[in-house]
Formats: C-alpha cells, structure tokens, sequence
C-alpha cells in the first residue's frame, strides 16, 4: 500500500537520523518481552552485524529505542546475551515508558536517555502462573503478611483457608524470581552501567577520590532493592519519571529533554512509528533498517 510505503520511507529516514546521531546502529522495539520474540530479536541483531551496506564500518555501539509494559525477566537475560555477543556498548531510549522487566532490560546498559515525560518502573518480576503473567512480590508480600498475622494469633479462618491454599511451589517460583531480578540489576549495573563511574562525583566525604569496585557492588544492590521495594511503590505500574531516578535512585540518566537535535528527532520518530502501530493494533513490532 502507498500509505504504507510512505510511512516506512519516513521512518527509516529518522532511524537513519538517530543512528548518525549516536554512531550507532539502532533497533526499535515495541511490546511485551516474551520467549515467542527471543528469535525475532536475535535474526533483526544479527542482520545489522551482518549487513553488508555497512562494509568496513561496523558499530560497537548499539541504540535499543524501547517501549514496553514488561515481561519476563528470563528472556531480558536471554536478550542481554544477545546484544552483549555482538556490541561493546548498548543505549537505551526510553522515549514513553519502559516497565517492570523492560526496566531490568535498561539496567543493562551503558547509558540510560529519558526526557522528562518517560517513565521506568518497579521491577516487580512477572512469573508465569500457567494462565498468564502475574507480579510475584504482590504474592510474596500478600502470603508475608498472612504469617505475620498468623504468629500473633490474628488470622481469620477466610485468611487461613487463603494461606492454606497457596502452591509451594509457586511461591517459590516466586521468590526465585525476586532474587534472580536482584542479582541481573546487580551483575549488569556493576559491569555496564557503572564502567565510567571512576570518581566519586557527588558524595561530599569521598568526591574526588577513586570508586573501588565494592562501592558499586554496594550501590547496584541498593538500587535493585530500591527498586524492587513494593512497599514504597505501592503499584506493579508505578510510574518512575528522571527526577525519581536521579534523586532518590542517584542512577545517572542522560537527559534529552532540551537538546535541540535529539529531543525532536526522538519524538518524532516515536510518535509517528507508535501511532502506526497503534492504528494497525500490532500487539509486537521491530524495527531497524533492514527491517520493517
């Protein structure tokens, strides 16, 4: 179709824009983070690596503009191994939101871009209870709260047959889920997003003197837990802006709220290629460009 054709033509023109911008290669994804889309993502990296368009001019750096509502926390690993074989450096734009595992997946870069209407979230960990994704810390703090009440003689008997009825099993599916989440934040903040943390910036008793590597294994748990503490957000869908994240998480995002180029130039491209998907209700949808 025309239309089509048109759109795709615009769209490949800004993404070309964004990569000259970033000395990049650059991928868009749009939707939930689901073992079906493990092979998708991996033919669309590798067709970049491979392109022969490129010739000797092959990037080290790879640019994943993301919009997500989250997933699974296995296959943001799965898609870390990905992108990680194949590129020295990995940004994330995060020009809507990216949420709960989506979140987990930006942890895993080097830099983190954000305007001031993007959002993070929780990184409450989606298990699969056999019917659909569910948050396992609402679960675990639910069943939590239950033996509290339990040890001080406070059960009812409708909380009792609750308690009774849970699945062992699940719930330490559950709970190996929380801990697999704190130990991926861990791992890739330390070895990605802290790289050119060297000196200590704005803490006023060590500003100026040298990060060993036990700071920021210290700080990439503080930040998992934070962010993984469901009794300060409240909510699965909790909406976590750059001023959050900067402040309370101290997590370094760069922001393109006011850069001249960038900021239209993201915008534009995002908002156009999510209207599209919107108006033909994609419920997945890659971009890159070799691919549409």
């Amino acid at each position: 179709m025309i239309f089509d054709a048109t759109i795709k033509n615009i769209l490949n023109e800004k993404l070309a824009e964004l990569e000259k911008n970033f000395k990049a290669d650059a991928v868009f994804y749009c939707g939930e983070i689901h073992p079906s889309l493990i092979r998708p993502f991996r033919d669309l990296i590798e067709d970049l690596i491979k392109d022969p368009a490129k010739g000797d001019k092959t990037h080290r750096r790879l640019v994943i503009i993301l919009n997500t509502g989250g997933g699974s926390a296995e296959i943001v690993e799965k898609m870390v191994d990905i992108t990680r074989f194949h590129y020295g450096e990995v940004y994330f734009v995060v020009p809507d939101f990216a949420m709960s595992a989506g979140t987990i997946f930006c942890m895993s870069g080097n830099k983190i871009y954000m305007d001031y209407s993007s959002s993070l979230g929780p990184i409450d960990p989606q298990v699969w209870n056999g019917t659909q994704y569910v948050p396992a810390l609402g679960y675990l703090d639910k069943v939590e709260e239950l033996l509290e009440k339990a040890k001080t003689g406070n059960l009812t008997n409708a909380e009792f047959l609750i308690l009774q009825n849970q699945d062992l099993a699940m719930l330490s599916r559950y709970e190996q889920a929380k801990q697999l989440t704190i130990t991926l934040l861990k791992k890739w903040l330390v070895e990605f997003k802290f790289t050119d943390w060297i000196i200590h910036e704005t803490d006023p008793v060590k500003k100026g003197q040298p990060v060993a590597q036990a700071e920021k294994e210290a700080r990439a748990e503080e930040i998992a837990k934070q962010l993984g503490d469901n009794h300060y957000w409240h909510s699965h869908g909790r909406m976590i802006g750059i001023s959050t994240l900067r402040d309370l998480l101290r997590l370094k995002i760069e922001d393109y709220s006011k850069d001249p180029v960038l900021q239209p130039l993201i915008r534009s491209y995002n908002d156009l290629i999510t209207e599209y998907i919107a108006k033909n209700n994609f419920p997945f949808f890659l971009h890159s460009r070799n691919y549409f």
